[in-house]
């Protein structure tokens, strides 16, 4: 498959100026919404993967190729909700993702498929609803980790190197970028070290490409439960203060949680973070049936909630959430003022499972 041309500059700012002008929309989930459609094993091979040797059903980044008039449509419906960006359905498109497949060889063509998925979907929103809409490259948090052991009895074991999370990562980006993303998304992050890869491999890939090829990186983190803490451990501040080296666009909180037990962490956040704030919950948290529960109207109030408090920069929906979900939410948001981005104090900052400022 061939890339598309990189990004303009003119698109870049155009992006910058959305989040200086209001708070930006984000769409909703994805694996919810192909569930709806009901494909089967033969949607998920198509033609090129007819005789591939291990079962794909469940494999939904690899519908981008098999299936791509799934792909866009969900994203067109999430541009016709009032999102204003939209993820690229690569949440486990790496070599190390694919590899439950034996998928591992088609990654490259995988993410490039995604992209122009959703590129066709934002162009042609853009000039449906007369205003900008844009692309983020997802880049989910792996199924293996550098922080933990899989192995009870061995906690010293790792099934990953740290060398092999960046070459798995840094191919994604490199695919990513000759798409033609407008930025790059390091999401659902419950392992600190395994972000902390990735962002390495996009500034590795950012030097090697030079200036022109930077887009705006953001990142999101998962609180896993009410200890408030990521899997591996650190709190909302420890976790700002282990990524702030690198400078994101801006940093938030998604999945795992519904929007009113985020609270505490979406405002903590939003007073420490020198860059952009963002959240998208899940609608609730699971019910005994694998489904969730918080309709349009709750995942609305809560954010229209920390909307108004000025905690936030963009909204949009994790798991469970639908284009209702996003219209919903687009409304209660609909005017609100962005919130500011704080000068922050001069200090050195450390952390572990916890910050330590030392001013």
């Amino acid at each position: 498959m061939n890339p598309a041309q990189p990004r303009s500059a003119d698109a870049q700012d155009a992006f910058r100026r959305l989040f200086a002008s209001k708070i930006v929309v984000l769409d909703g989930a994805m694996g919810s919404m192909i569930q709806t459609f009901k494909l089967s094993e033969a949607d998920f091979r198509g033609e090129l993967f007819k005789t591939h040797p291990h079962d794909l059903q469940g494999n939904n980044d690899l519908l981008s190729i098999t299936r791509p008039d799934v792909i866009e449509k969900i994203h067109a419906d999430y541009f016709a909700a009032g999102s204003d960006l939209v993820e690229t359905n690569t949440f486990s498109s790496t070599s190390i993702g694919m590899a439950d497949y034996q998928c591992e060889p088609f990654v490259r063509d995988i993410n490039l498929a995604a992209v122009a998925c959703a590129r066709r979907a934002a162009d042609s929103a853009t000039k449906q609803f007369n205003r900008p809409c844009f692309v983020a490259g997802a880049i989910g948090p792996l199924n293996r980790t550098l922080s933990m052991s899989p192995d009870v009895n061995r906690p010293d074991y790792r099934a990953v190197t740290w060398d092999q999370v960046v070459g798995a990562y840094t191919e994604q980006i490199e695919a990513l970028l000759d798409g033609g993303v407008d930025a790059l998304l390091v999401e659902t992050i419950f392992d600190t070290l395994n972000s902390k890869a990735a962002l390495f491999a996009i500034e590795q890939v950012f030097d090697q490409r030079g200036n022109a090829a930077r887009v705006p990186v953001m990142i999101s983190v998962t609180i896993t439960d009410a200890s408030g803490r990521t899997l591996s451990g650190q709190t909302i501040g420890a976790f700002y203060a282990s990524i702030a080296h690198a400078k994101p666009f801006s940093v938030g909180i998604n999945c795992a949680l519904g929007g009113a037990a985020m609270r505490p962490y979406v405002e903590e956040l939003s007073r420490i973070a020198a860059c952009y704030t963002t959240c998208y919950p899940n609608a609730g948290l699971p019910n005994a049936f694998g489904g969730y529960d918080e309709s349009p109207a709750d995942m609305a109030k809560v954010l229209g909630e920390f909307a108004a408090n000025g905690w936030l920069n963009m909204v949009g929906g994790c798991c469970g959430s639908t284009p209702p979900h996003i219209a919903a939410i687009a409304q209660a948001v609909k005017g609100r003022a962005p919130r500011m981005v704080p000068q922050a104090a001069r200090a050195l900052r450390l952390s572990g499972l916890e910050p330590l400022a030392v001013a």
